[in-house]
């Protein structure tokens, strides 16, 4: 699975995840794993300043991986910036057919896919915030939905991380 293997990706894996969340913890084992596994993975340890909008290094990232892991945690739909990684990562799915594995940390899949929790809270948060572009948290909704839809890994009550 190595990237001279394929070199049609730039990185064999592309993580997703709210960094407070599991940075230290679940995201952090994963990666680490991947590297000494000889998979090249892609995580963004950058904080995103407030207000700014997703890089377009970041973007072009999402574009160029293999598979890519959502680590789907309390917090993760209160990060406009992850929303926008989620977005982006099912759009390249939908086009390229590219592998989406989704973990479900901590939450029940069904909070992702029926937008319930702490996805409901988060989601009426930024639907306030973005009263005059609603079409965009629409798109959030949908993604979320799709992704929860996908077989994947539910951690909920995972020891230790």
């Amino acid at each position: 699975m190595s990237t001279s293997a394929c070199n049609r990706w730039t990185y064999d894996v592309f993580l997703s995840f709210r960094g407070e969340d599991t940075r230290r913890r679940f995201t952090g084992h994963l990666y680490s794993a991947l590297e000494d596994a000889g998979i090249k993975a892609f995580r963004d340890d950058k904080a995103l300043p407030r207000g700014e909008t997703i890089s377009s290094k970041l973007l072009q990232a999402i574009e160029e991986w293999r598979i890519s892991i959502i680590v789907f945690s309390t917090n993760y739909a209160d990060s406009r910036w992850c929303l926008e990684e989620l977005e982006k990562i099912m759009e390249v799915k939908e086009m390229h057919g590219r592998l989406v594995l989704p973990v479900f940390f901590d939450v029940n899949p069904l909070e992702v896919r029926k937008h319930t929790g702490s996805f409901a809270r988060a989601l009426a948060e930024h639907e306030a915030y973005f009263e005059e572009e609603r079409d965009r948290v629409d798109r959030w909704r949908t993604a979320l939905t799709k992704a929860g839809n996908l077989s994947g890994w539910d951690l909920k009550d995972f020891a230790n991380g």
